[in-house]
């Protein structure tokens, strides 16, 4: 198992770079989200962890269904969809489906000089008073802890505890690195030229939701 022990809520949200854009499906508005992230990997590798149906559980949940094109796929307690688009190893697309809204995942692995680029982008129909509420940060947030999820796992092919995962997260340290990460959503919608006031009172919010341990 590889130990949450050894993450500094620091430098791990500083290794992600964020970035939020307004987009278009079908003349619907939509809010894009992108996050990037290079790891010491081999880009086979990290292409093997984000596909394989073996490998997403030992970072992120399992996974049943039929991963090739035009198959569906289904996360254990999470979303599933179809399999858009599949360009191995360099990018993937597929439908996000959850209590009953659709959006819009792809990924893309690029070489880096010490590893490989991962670039995700999450792209919604949002509810305006959603997104005044939580902002980019509440998808954001949710792949900000899985990609480092999947850093924990590239670092030693071990699987995640995800037991520990979660208490990570609930923990001073993981509520820092949420905090610190809900930030940098922020200053990205701001970037955008979203409202700064809202855009942080919104982050303010998704630390909140992100951070307060489950009732029993």
């Amino acid at each position: 198992m590889t130990s949450t022990s050894t993450i500094d809520p620091v430098a791990t949200a500083g290794l992600m770079t964020r970035e939020v854009r307004d987009g278009s499906r079908d003349g619907m508005p939509t809010k894009i989200a992108v996050a990037r992230r290079t790891y010491a990997a081999d880009q086979d590798d990290l292409w093997n962890a984000l596909t394989s149906a073996e490998r997403l559980p030992r970072w992120f949940l399992p996974v049943s269904g039929d991963l090739t094109v035009g198959g569906r796929y289904q996360f254990e307690g999470q979303a599933g969809g179809l399999v858009e688009r599949c360009d191995a190893p360099e990018s993937f697309a597929v439908t996000w489906e959850f209590g009953g809204q659709v959006s819009w995942v792809r990924v893309s692995l690029s070489p880096a000089d010490d590893g490989t680029t991962l670039e995700l982008v999450h792209e919604a129909v949002v509810d305006p008073d959603f997104w005044t509420r939580y902002g980019p940060g509440a998808v954001g947030v949710g792949w900000d802890l899985g990609l480092v999820g999947l850093g924990l796992h590239l670092a030693t092919g071990s699987a995640n505890d995800a037991t520990e995962f979660e208490s990570w997260t609930l923990s001073p340290v993981g509520v820092e690195f949420v905090r610190l990460a809900s930030t940098d959503w922020a200053d990205a919608a701001i970037a955008s030229g979203e409202d700064a006031d809202q855009a942080r009172a919104a982050a303010e919010r998704t630390l909140a939701f992100y951070t307060t341990q489950p009732e029993a």
